[in-house]
């Protein structure tokens, strides 16, 4: 039914499905591995199922009969797709898809390029150097954050800087900013800044690791 349904129907189209390699996950007795007994009898189907599609943000151009040169800016690969036959509290059994996802860069170049000026310690206050691309749409409400090399989300920062709180000398070029050497960690170890821009809600600009 479903795939005929995605012949038919223009919107199912572009979706995709991984093989069903799995038993039908529908009707069973509750609580048990036992299909329907009772006096409908239905046939076991594949009733739950997962579909996904990649929305690309070409899409609207694409409909308005711009040309387009790039690709979807995210690729989605189904590494497992299986049913969990011992749950037994529904007429159905529960169907999960694991997926893998490789993000392309939307950029080649960073939009802000960063630099820890000088010794960083905790004895002191230290410094950072940063600049811009001219199109860059910074805000009051950027900052600029430390975090450990091994970080995995953007809250993960020991401290940070806003940019235009804390700076204390611009030039064409350049901007500088301070950040206290009381919130850098004593323990030292290897760090890095990371530039956050409020109107991008990104990570728009990563600095080599340094050491504390």
């Amino acid at each position: 039914q479903l795939n005929m349904a995605k012949k038919n129907e223009a919107f199912l189209k572009e979706f995709k499905e991984g093989p069903l390699l799995f038993k039908p996950t529908y009707k069973f007795d509750l609580y048990s591995d036992v299909y329907d007994t009772s006096e409908k009898k239905r046939k076991p189907a594949w009733t739950d199922r997962i579909l996904w599609k990649v929305k690309s943000i070409y899409e609207v151009e694409a409909k308005e009969g711009k040309f387009l040169e790039e690709e979807n800016a995210v690729s989605v690969f189904l590494t497992n797709y299986l049913s969990h036959m011992s749950y037994g509290i529904s007429d159905h059994k529960p169907v999960t898809g694991t997926f893998k996802l490789e993000m392309k860069p939307l950029v080649s170049d960073p939009l802000v390029t960063l630099n820890a000026e000088g010794e960083w310690s905790a004895e002191h206050d230290v410094l950072i150097r940063y600049s811009a691309v001219q199109e860059f749409p910074s805000s009051a409400w950027d900052w600029i954050g430390l975090f450990q090399v091994t970080f995995r989300h953007v809250k993960d920062y020991v401290t940070y800087a806003w940019v235009e709180d804390d700076e204390i000398a611009s030039h064409r070029d350049s901007k500088q900013v301070y950040m206290s050497g009381s919130e850098i960690p004593k323990m030292g170890g290897e760090f890095l800044l990371c530039y956050y821009s409020n109107n991008l809600q990104s990570i728009v600009g990563i600095s080599e690791p340094f050491q504390v």
